[in-house]
């Protein structure tokens, strides 16, 4: 029997509870997951991919199950085929990720309909949490401990730290 792989993108930026929520739920449905951290040209990223990779790959080490961290600069579609992946798993916040995820997942079908997508819910405590809003509270000065684990809140206020703080 075939091992089932599924592919888990994301720019990582930073790496978020409900990130890590959809990852630890995300490896329950397949053998192994393959977390692809990428770039994505419409974002400004605090970290670099070296720095998100070794960022996840921290994160994931004390999970149950195949978890791997790779990098991938390519059309998702390219990279899911290239990592042998049957699924791509997607976590949905609200209505207005729906939307977005459900034209992607449209049109990635279009590009190969092998490969299925599959859309878990964040836990209700989680919805709210998205990068780029923790990277905004984080740099005003605010606390971002409730949305992220200590490691990470730590390397987030040090890199804000290092690049200047607005606000307060």
């Amino acid at each position: 029997m075939k091992a089932r792989i599924g592919v888990y993108p994301g720019t990582f930026d930073p790496l978020t509870l409900g990130h890590m929520d959809i990852i630890r739920r995300g490896a329950k449905l397949v053998d192994t997951l393959v977390v692809g951290v990428t770039t994505n040209p419409s974002k400004s990223p605090m970290f670099t991919v070296e720095e998100r990779i070794a960022t996840v790959e921290r994160e994931v080490a004390a999970l149950d199950g195949d978890i791997r961290v790779v990098t991938f600069d390519s059309l998702l579609m390219d990279f899911a085929e290239r990592e042998g992946a049957s699924v791509i798993v997607r976590g949905l916040r609200a209505v207005a990720d729906f939307e977005y995820e459900y034209q992607m997942a449209g049109m990635n079908q279009q590009l190969n309909a092998r490969i299925e997508t599959v859309f878990l819910m964040a836990d209700v405590s989680l919805q709210p949490i998205a990068s780029k809003l923790v990277k905004e509270i984080a740099i005003y000065g605010g606390e971002i401990a409730k949305f992220v684990t200590p490691a990470v809140r730590e390397e987030v206020v040090a890199r804000i730290d290092r690049i200047g703080r607005r606000g307060s």
